[in-house]
């Protein structure tokens, strides 16, 4: 018996990865609201006069339409629907929260919640928001939409004084999820937070 094809139109969504197919298309990596992270493949999206090619770059807010039965759905429409404007260091917390998403996630499971977070902090790290607030908040809120949460209270995310300690329950308990995988962006993270404190 064949699977019942699903059509999704104009879905919120991020592009988290893209990888080259073939000579002119591109595997997409998705987090949308509705459907969490899914997989497709946009088709022609590297020809130059593609309507896909434009809209495809990560961190910035998408309508997605997409049609397909199996694992890779097919990309059908892709329009932006606004504009996160980061800049600097800012981006390399973006593709931390990226490669959580892609890591963590199960393949077509819906998380609104989470969906939101990483919303928000893109909006504030946009803003110039402390990207240490913003990250425990997101880390905070993957680990009790995924049911890997800390026993307690949500804490202030913007103290300083107690950010350390909870940027260590919060890695530790991440690493238990991750079964000891270690992340690329937060090796780079570290690096910059190592150079910016020797130079203050």
């Amino acid at each position: 018996m064949s699977r019942r094809v699903l059509r999704v139109l104009d879905s919120p969504g991020y592009v988290l990865h893209t990888t080259a197919w073939r000579e002119t298309s591109l595997i997409v990596q998705v987090f949308s609201r509705d459907h969490g992270w899914v997989t497709m493949v946009a088709k022609g999206a590297k020809r130059p006069h593609s309507l896909l090619r434009p809209a495809l770059s990560v961190f910035q807010p998408l309508l997605l339409s997409w049609t397909g039965a199996g694992e890779v759905k097919t990309l059908t429409r892709a329009e932006c629907a606004g504009v996160h404007p980061l800049q600097g260091p800012a981006m390399m917390s973006c593709w931390y929260m990226n490669e959580l998403l892609f890591r963590l996630l199960p393949h077509e499971d819906s998380h609104p919640v989470l969906f939101d977070a990483y919303v928000i902090a893109l909006q504030r790290l946009a803003a110039g928001q402390s990207a240490a607030g913003e990250l425990r908040r997101f880390e905070w809120t993957l680990l009790q939409e995924s049911g890997y949460g800390l026993d307690e209270e949500e804490p202030d995310f913007q103290n300083a004084q107690t950010e350390p300690e909870l940027r260590i329950r919060l890695r530790e308990r991440l690493s238990e999820h991750l079964a000891g995988k270690p992340l690329a962006t937060r090796q780079v993270l570290m690096s910059l937070q190592r150079y910016q404190a020797a130079k203050t």
